[in-house]
């Protein structure tokens, strides 16, 4: 099967996906640079699938690494790139980091292929609809102004992909606009993994749980929803990466809808912050303690998204729902109770 290059491999929803291409028979190349992720993820994918991915480390910022390994490996077919920078929060406090490493990382990565035929998924974001007019928001909805830095190299980052893959007829470009992820594998043996304070609502919920931080902080309860707090379509991580397999498979069978697509991956739901805090409370039995605090900068007030041509043209559907991210989530936080990545 054909050889497709995962950068960012070793992080969150790369290591899934490297385990979802095993499956479905490809052969993953992981580069990474490891500022977000540890090389013991490699390991412990092993043990998941049997074969542990070939794996190279280092910084796609760096053209000239970047320009010699594209060349020494000729059979790659399909490129997914994860390699970016992502908490909406850090990037409003240091945006030229994100813009630095978000943009040169993409761009070198292109003028690597130098034209060579690629199928290329990118990992995009629902950031780029900001606040939407309309809810469940689709594919055609306008993008607006970046609430946040982050939001922003998403928005503009499509935009050269989009421009690049109508200038190139060999380039196919899928961008996928992921929704929440959240959750983890079943053997619980990879999941997320941040370095530091969490910068995400569940992997903060699940250290509060285990007592590794304090209260959890709901950031607003005046929104326009529901209970007050801000809603998210949150989708499970193993079925985001899936979509990225599809995307692959889609491509290779040449995508109809021309060099360029978009499709919006989540559940087709919107879950809000306490409705998540009960979820979790209610599978796994344990309580958690937070508090309310003030809006936070960057964040929008509600966004979920209509799934359906995701569902007819990419021949994908989201598949576990709340309750099961919660779950497995909770038995990845377990896992490295006893297991710590050092």
């Amino acid at each position: 099967m054909s050889k497709i290059l995962v950068t960012g491999g070793t992080g969150y929803i790369g290591s899934h996906t490297v385990v979802e291409l095993q499956n479905a028979g490809y052969t993953p190349v992981i580069v990474d640079n490891l500022s977000n992720s540890n090389i013991g993820v490699l390991n412990q994918i092993e043990k998941i699938t049997g074969l542990k991915p070939e794996f190279h480390n280092f910084d796609l910022c760096d053209q000239a690494k970047t320009n010699a390994f594209i060349e020494k490996n000729p059979d790659i077919s399909g490129l997914i790139h994860f390699a970016a920078y992502k908490a909406v929060g850090e990037s409003v406090k240091e945006p030229l980091k994100y813009y630095y490493n978000n943009f040169f990382s993409l761009i070198n990565l292109l003028n690597a292929f130098a034209g060579r035929p690629i199928n290329f998924v990118f990992s995009s974001s629902c950031t780029v609809y900001g606040q939407p007019d309309e809810l469940p928001v689709t594919e055609s909805a306008p993008v607006k102004k970046a609430e946040s830095p982050y939001g922003n190299t998403k928005q503009i980052a499509e935009e050269i992909l989009s421009e690049t893959a109508r200038a190139k007829n060999n380039y196919q470009v899928i961008s996928l606009r992921y929704f929440n992820p959240v959750g983890a594998h079943e053997s619980a043996l990879i999941g997320e993994l941040p370095l530091g304070v969490p910068q995400n609502l569940v992997p903060f919920i699940t250290q509060s749980a285990i007592g590794k931080r304090g209260p959890i902080t709901v950031y607003g309860d005046d929104y326009n929803t529901p209970d007050g707090s801000a809603m998210r379509d949150y989708i499970h991580v193993v079925d985001l990466a899936k979509a990225h397999v599809a995307a692959i498979k889609l491509m290779e069978n040449g995508n109809p809808n021309g060099s360029y697509d978009v499709f919006n991956i989540g559940t087709g739901n919107g879950t809000s912050v306490l409705q998540v805090i009960r979820a979790f409370e209610e599978t796994t039995g344990v309580k958690l303690n937070y508090v309310v605090g003030d809006r936070r900068e960057g964040d929008v007030e509600q966004v979920w998204g209509d799934v359906s041509k995701s569902t007819e043209q990419l021949a994908w559907k989201a598949g576990l729902d709340i309750t099961e991210m919660m779950r497995s989530a909770w038995k990845w936080e377990q896992y490295l109770k006893d297991h710590p990545f050092n």
